[in-house]
């Protein structure tokens, strides 16, 4: 049987299913009746054919001359590079790659220490299998907290850093140590006298020891919620519901005194509180709506009396200096006819001309 072989090609010839050598490229002839075999395969990039038996093929100095072997043991991996670019990342085992049209290299990593990572080329990071690797972020504003298999190593500070996921888990927990705003949302509370209230309250917080927040409290959000839910509602079951109202400004200083005694509990350092708003039940409110329009309609009545009493004691004074000075009293008179003929659009003279016979004595009486 005749073989042609590719210049991109090599073949393994095989008798009676034992391994003879390799086949170069070109022209061959393989003998079926005397049980010869020839399997081809692509001369290049990483060699793997089903039946490879690689330590048999190196046995062959021609086979060993045209592809490069790398062992990767356990706890490393390797990097490959080929003709100088990075291809790809290996995992612990034996590889074997054509050498023949292109150059294969191999750059040795142990990953049995977590930190090793970050001493490597940031541009190996991206060739790395996801899970050997743990890439950790950490902004502007935050501490990151490292951990190995849940215990507590060192924190970070504002980066990216890399680990070797390997054998040690690793695992990270940000926290954000700007000053943050913790809302008390529909918080219901119930006044001295069994008022239903629903406030809205808010709090301003730094986190100062973000090792401890962490290590010491479980979820301390939540328990600074909870903390301040407590505080409002003893401020709120104190007072009664008309007394509530009047004290509202002073609910944020009370609650903010109350949180700073608690500060080394939580590791925060608390800034500013104070009541959002206070949504009263629907029947309370139509009461307050009411005594809002009483009180209202009640100053209206008493400006409204306060002018009518104005204007009256103008008028009696008025009345009293035209009384004392008759010719005041003339002047009222024009004054008032004066406005008269300003509202009038057009005369109509009828009836003989008594209209006009007492305008004029009207007039020539002033």
């Amino acid at each position: 049987m005749k073989m042609i072989i590719n210049d991109i090609e090599r073949a393994f010839l095989f008798k009676n299913g034992v391994y003879q050598k390799m086949l170069m490229s070109g022209k061959h002839r393989v003998w079926s009746v005397l049980g010869e075999t020839a399997v081809k395969v692509a001369a290049e990039g990483r060699l793997d054919f089903p039946g490879m038996n690689l330590p048999v093929l190196r046995k062959d100095s021609e086979f060993e001359k045209h592809v490069t072997v790398v062992e990767v043991p356990d706890e490393r991996l390797a990097v490959h590079f080929v003709d100088g670019h990075i291809a790809d990342v290996l995992k612990p085992g034996t590889y074997a790659f054509w050498d023949i049209f292109k150059k294969n290299s191999f750059t040795i990593i142990d990953v049995s220490d977590p930190e090793s990572a970050g001493k490597l080329p940031l541009l190996y990071m991206a060739y790395m299998p996801q899970n050997c690797i743990t890439k950790i972020d950490v902004t502007d504003g935050e501490t990151g907290l490292l951990f190995y298999n849940g215990v507590f190593q060192r924190t970070l500070s504002a980066g990216q850093y890399f680990f070797w996921n390997f054998n040690t888990r690793v695992t990270s927990q940000i926290v954000d140590t700007r000053i943050q705003q913790l809302d008390i949302t529909g918080q219901e509370v119930l006044t001295a006298d069994k008022v239903s209230l629903r406030i809205n309250f808010v709090c301003s917080f730094r986190v100062t020891d973000p090792v401890s927040v962490i290590t010491k409290l479980k979820d301390y959000k939540s328990q600074l919620y909870v903390i301040t839910q407590l505080i409002l509602r003893e401020f709120v079951g104190k007072y009664r519901f008309d007394d509530l109202l009047r004290q509202k400004d002073n609910i944020g200083g009370f609650v903010l005194e109350k949180l700073k005694e608690r500060e080394k509990d939580f590791y925060v350092i608390f800034s500013d509180a104070g009541v959002k708003d206070i949504v009263l039940p629907g029947e309370i409110r139509d009461i307050m709506n009411t005594v809002l329009v009483a009180e209202k309609s009640a100053q209206a009545s008493v400006i409204t009396r306060r002018e009518e009493t104005a204007a009256t004691k103008s008028l009696l004074d008025t009345a009293k200096l035209m009384d004392e000075n008759a010719t005041l009293f003339k002047l009222k008179e024009l004054e008032y006819l004066e406005r008269i003929c300003d509202k009038v659009g057009g005369i109509s003279v009828d009836g003989g001309g008594g209209i006009l016979k007492a305008l004029r004595e009207l007039v020539s009486a002033h």
